[in-house]
């Protein structure tokens, strides 16, 4: 399989609707859209070209580990997050978030987006996922589904979802580390995938390749909307039924209701 070019991704990107001069939050498995001239900065470089020097690039950089405190300028993202997005906070130019639940950016807006408090849950409105929604962002999934799409969870709370799992983080607080309990609204997010009705049938997703893979393109705000009104009707839409034998969505369905999240602007 021929490795495609920086350019030619990059021409990908722009056919499927990647706007230039706009905030881009990736999603990304490397492994899928694979063999790019370049690699991992390959594809990097792709999504800078089709987005211009004024737009702003952004991906998931939060670390798995939530004993340890979080240092921006050594700790690894999260291992499931992939080699693109660890790769991406370390680059030259790239700012990231100064808590776990880090997103790194690079371009006009990044300050904007990932200088937020420590959001807890993850994806409060007051997060560098409610940023990109505010600024009329798109999300590109490239190589992944809506499993990994973490604004349908910044959907789940301006919802007020009935359900959360107990988690907790550890931050230095005064030269000493403390740990901070919380509900995150968690579960298989395999129900995520239902999003990918709601935007098709209102033409509102383009998909189509990027490198060797199938990318999917929406404005964060359309996901976001489409998702609030489908819990609105139904606020477990996204949780397997009882008796489905998911641990996870159980899990989350018995963990209670959390105090409503106001949506910003």
């Amino acid at each position: 399989m021929r490795a495609l070019t920086r350019l030619e991704v990059a021409d990908q990107l722009r056919t499927l609707g990647v706007r230039a001069g706009g905030v881009l939050l990736v999603h990304t498995s490397f492994r899928a859209v694979r063999p790019i001239e370049g690699g991992p900065l390959g594809l990097i470089d792709a999504l800078r070209l089709a987005l211009g020097p004024d737009g702003t690039l952004v991906m998931p950089s939060w670390t798995g580990d939530d004993e340890a405190p979080f240092d921006p300028a050594t700790t690894a993202a999260a291992e499931d997050l992939g080699a693109t997005a660890d790769l991406f906070w370390r680059l030259p130019g790239v700012v990231r978030s100064d808590h776990l639940q880090a997103f790194a950016a690079v371009g006009p807006r990044a300050g904007a987006v990932v200088v937020t408090p420590l959001p807890l849950p993850p994806h409060v409105p007051d997060s560098p996922v409610g940023r990109v929604h505010d600024l009329d962002g798109q999300v590109l999934l490239l190589g992944v589904g809506h499993e990994a799409d973490t604004s349908l969870h910044l959907a789940e709370l301006i919802a007020d979802v009935p359900y959360g799992i107990p988690r907790h983080c550890s931050v230095m607080q005064d030269g000493r580390r403390v740990r901070i309990d919380y509900l995150e609204n968690d579960h298989c997010c395999q129900r995520f995938a239902l999003a990918d009705d709601w935007l098709r049938a209102r033409a509102l997703q383009a998909e189509g390749p990027v490198g060797h893979g199938t990318a999917r393109l929406a404005r964060a705000r359309d996901i976001v909307g489409l998702a609030v009104e489908a819990m609105r009707r139904q606020p477990t839409i996204f949780l397997h039924g009882p008796g489905q034998g998911c641990a996870e969505c159980d899990e989350a369905r018995c963990g209670g209701m959390r105090e409503p999240v106001p949506m910003r602007g």
